[in-house]
């Protein structure tokens, strides 16, 4: 990895670095590269499948766990 890039990443402030984050993790998945799951993730991701076809009533959105983990970690 090149640590002069992670230097100029790390001078963002934390909302800066998280959309970055999601930047570079939107374009990975628009090329179609996702990483191999390795055997625990697969068994998770199974465990997790399952769990929300048993209790979909479970599921809480995605803007709203983000803005929770959000909050967590601003001043």
């Amino acid at each position: 990895m090149d640590t002069a890039l992670l230097r100029q990443a790390s001078v963002l402030d934390i909302d800066e670095q998280i959309e970055l984050v999601e930047a570079i993790w939107s374009n990975i998945v628009a090329l179609g590269k996702t990483p191999a799951l390795n055997a625990a993730q697969a068994c998770e991701l199974d465990w997790r499948m399952a769990d929300h076809a048993a209790n979909p009533e479970d599921a809480i959105p995605w803007a709203q766990v983000k803005a929770a983990a959000q909050s967590r970690i601003r001043p």
